[in-house]
């Protein structure tokens, strides 16, 4: 299992003026704390032990705040090399400091990183190297790169104007150190010189992710990332079978009439609300497309269910569905995960940090998909007692 991380953190960060006059990007303040330090957290809760900071501009005042790493529970070292230096010139001057196999990741990108994951894709594709792709199904950015079904980069391209590129890289490199033999004495860029010759000697492989990435690229972006990064609460719950009472086999719920609130549900949402979670119902639907009802008809019902949550003083953040029938593929009908990432995207969520309730191995499929911590109602229980449960834990 890999234990070090290494971040490059040396660039000036101009884009972000006039804050990066006076600090480096990789410390500008989220919510009253810097940066990297959540990158710092998450590489913790994945079980890195010793972090390298490649620094550059303004760097001491990083290794300033992180000293020794001892009081986060961590080895912390520190390689520093001139401000004008690219990213290759700053791997190269580290290299004694590397272990044989590295995570390596960007200052200023977070993302949701499961180093075990990672990992496992990895070691399944047999390459030197590996890089992590998201998808960008919300346009979040311009795709830069190709991954094939067999799991290698194909194609990079930087400025974005090839054609098939699917996804867009993010960092969090897993690297073999032997990819580092032979490196450039003069300064070079490790995404425009090493990447491109792994990819030809097919060595490059590409974890696609759904996950969204938060780059702290402008000053437009802190908002957002604010909002990300911000500690929450935040559960989601299946609607037929937790919320109403599921109906026949192969029947749907077509009417207000027809919708049963389970035996406790309202307090069990009302215990939630109270307790300062945002809660988010995701639901297959597919009477729509079977025609045997029609979307203004559901959302009938969710007006009407979310008037009597009003009522009680309970807070439903939104609603998703997935309209489609049985057989036409799409990514949201669960057990795909559609639905969650929707929800992320749009609420800016951390999957891997919510909790989702269904009541079969269908949710269980999803939630898993989505890297929710999932829990399955057994038929004889309830969303009230679950949900005691878990605010006891």
């Amino acid at each position: 299992m890999i234990k070090q991380a290494v971040i490059l953190a040396g660039g000036q960060g101009t884009r972000l003026h006039p804050l990066t006059l006076t600090v480096p990007k990789a410390l500008i303040p989220i919510n009253g704390k810097p940066f990297v330090h959540y990158l710092v957290e998450r590489l913790q809760e994945n079980d890195i032990k010793e972090i390298i900071f490649l620094t550059g501009y303004l760097g001491e005042q990083i290794e300033n705040y992180f000293e020794d790493g001892k009081q986060f529970g961590l080895q912390i070292k520190y390689s520093f090399s001139p401000i004008v230096y690219d990213t290759g010139a700053r791997i190269r001057d580290a290299q004694k400091l590397l272990d044989n196999k590295f995570l390596l990741l960007y200052c200023d990108n977070y993302w949701p990183l499961n180093i075990k994951q990672l990992t496992k894709f990895h070691n399944g594709v047999g390459t030197q190297a590996l890089v992590t792709v998201y998808k960008n199904k919300d346009n979040y950015t311009r795709n830069n790169m190709k991954v094939n079904e067999e799991g290698l980069v194909e194609k990079y391209d930087k400025t974005y104007l090839e054609e098939g590129l699917n996804g867009v890289d993010i960092g969090f490199f897993i690297l073999n150190k032997s990819v580092l033999k032979d490196l450039p004495q003069k300064n070079f860029s490790f995404e425009k010189e090493i990447i491109p010759k792994l990819i030809k000697q097919k060595q490059l492989a590409g974890y696609v992710t759904y996950h969204k990435y938060y780059g702290l690229s402008n000053l437009d972006r802190i908002p957002v990332i604010e909002k990300y990064l911000k500690n929450k609460k935040v559960i989601f719950l299946d609607r037929d079978g937790v919320i109403n009472k599921r109906p026949p086999k192969a029947e749907y719920v077509k009417n207000w009439d027809e919708f049963r609130i389970l035996p406790h549900t309202l307090d069990a949402l009302k215990l939630l609300t109270d307790k300062g979670y945002e809660i988010y119902l995701v639901s297959n639907q597919a009477g729509i497309a079977r025609g045997k009802m029609s979307e203004k008809d559901l959302k009938e019902i969710h007006k009407k269910f979310l008037e009597i949550c009003k009522k009680n003083k309970i807070k439903i953040n939104d609603i998703y569905y997935c309209p489609h029938g049985w057989d036409e593929g799409c990514f949201c009908r669960k057990p795909q995960p559609g639905m969650f990432f929707k929800a992320a995207q749009e609420h800016h969520l951390d999957l891997t940090k919510t909790i989702y309730i269904g009541d079969d191995i269908r949710d269980k499929m999803a939630g898993n998909a989505a890297g929710c911590t999932t829990i399955i109602i057994k038929s004889n229980g309830n969303l009230l007692t679950v949900v005691n449960k878990l605010l006891k834990e």
